[in-house]
């Protein structure tokens, strides 16, 4: 569920920083046009901060479990009775008798040894294994699609209401993407709704804020 997670994460903040960004830009006074610009550029600009982070992230992730790996290839060759005993003793501390989980650890390292003691021992499966170019694909896309959300919002909104449309939008957006993803995650989808609306508002609302301090009256 690593994709999902990076997905989820980039619309988020595609979402809020790129509305938070605008209702700023908006609130200086700054005609339409400098809005969307400085928003397009903000999107093309977060996608690619998204990416690269969690490439970068995901990778440490994916170079740490190859070395465990090979560390665990190494001592499956060098200690082979020893390897069977943890897998073993693992298997009884989850509930086996002594005798059925040595048989148990015999016959699946039998079958594949390696893959064994990475999923039962180290926690590493091939469902979960870290890919370090989907979720940085998954990030920066998620984002662009959040992002573009509050700059449909500015070409849809009357020059007069930019802040107030971009605004709602933007947190209705938010509170369902918090609600879907806490219901997914199997959480309360209203906490998580609220959650996200929390930061989001205050985001916006303080970036708005600054804007308006230092914007300047054409």
């Amino acid at each position: 569920m690593g994709w999902l997670r990076a997905a989820v994460l980039g619309a988020d903040d595609g979402i809020v920083s790129t509305a938070s960004l605008l209702l700023g830009v908006a609130a200086a006074h700054a005609g339409r046009s400098t809005v969307l610009v400085a928003g397009l550029a903000g999107l093309v600009a977060g996608a690619m901060s998204m990416a690269a982070g969690e490439y970068v992230s995901v990778s440490s992730q994916a170079d740490t479990e190859r070395a465990d790996l090979e560390r665990e290839r190494h001592e499956l060759a060098a200690q082979p009775e020893a390897e069977l005993a943890e897998l073993a003793d693992i298997y009884a501390k989850r509930g086996l008798a002594p005798d059925l989980a040595r048989t148990v650890a015999a016959q699946l390292m039998a079958h594949d040894a390696l893959g064994t003691h990475a999923r039962d021992e180290l926690g590493i499966s091939e469902r979960l294994r870290a890919r370090p170019l989907q979720a940085a694909l998954a990030s920066a896309l998620s984002f662009a699609v959040g992002a573009a959300i509050p700059l449909v919002a500015v070409l849809l909104s009357p020059s007069s209401a930019v802040i107030p449309v971009v605004g709602v939008a933007s947190l209705f957006l938010l509170g369902v993407l918090g609600w879907v993803a806490a219901r997914i995650g199997g959480a309360n989808p209203w906490v998580g709704a609220g959650r996200v609306l929390l930061w989001g508002t205050l985001a916006m609302a303080i970036t708005t804020g600054v804007g308006a301090l230092f914007g300047v009256k054409a």
